[in-house]
């Protein structure tokens, strides 16, 4: 009986150890991707599509953006996980947007007051944003991307194509590591 509990133990023990590895290193860089064939390819980027107004500049498309290496953030004001990334997002923004990185957030609403203007104008100066940012209170451009939740972030390669999805807070390491990866792919 006691040889059979020192195994059940140890057994466990095993079990426990991998699903801690499981779920504990992919959140903290530990299997982040290292090359360019690690990078999934989700096919093509869908279009902005009718976007209510654009702030901090002109209305772009993925068709005027083919050869630059392009962040999509979908935000909303009001969001607290949202605002946690903003700094990250921005920040990847002034890094590295003289290599070729543009950077568009599409802020899509969850509540009726998300949807004014005027609040989404505040929320950019008040959280800095310099880079472009698309109003999509019919959220067509959140469902033409399959979007679900807030905050997610795409990240798609001078093709155009969509080369990595992150739903929700942290994953900052790998992120940037797969912005450098693009910017120095042909």
């Amino acid at each position: 009986m006691t040889r059979f509990l020192t195994r059940l133990m140890a057994a466990l023990t095993g079990v426990f150890l991998l699903l801690f590895l499981f779920l504990w290193f992919p959140s903290r860089g530990a299997f982040a991707a290292t090359d360019m064939a690690a990078l999934s390819d989700y096919g093509p980027a869908p279009e902005f599509s009718q976007i209510q107004q654009w702030h901090n500049g002109p209305a772009l498309s993925m068709a005027s953006l083919r050869g630059k290496v392009v962040l999509v953030d979908f935000w909303t004001h009001d969001c607290i996980n949202c605002i946690r990334t903003l700094p990250h997002v921005s920040k990847w923004y002034e890094r590295y947007k003289d290599q070729g990185l543009v950077v568009v957030g599409v802020h899509t609403p969850e509540f009726a007051f998300e949807r004014e203007p005027r609040n989404v104008a505040a929320a950019i100066q008040r959280f800095k944003l310099r880079y472009p940012v698309a109003q999509d209170n019919r959220y067509a451009t959140w469902r033409a991307y399959g979007t679900q939740y807030w905050p997610s972030v795409y990240l798609i390669d001078r093709q155009g194509r969509i080369r990595m999805k992150h739903v929700g807070e942290g994953n900052y390491e790998e992120t940037e590591q797969a912005i450098r990866q693009l910017l120095a792919a042909p």
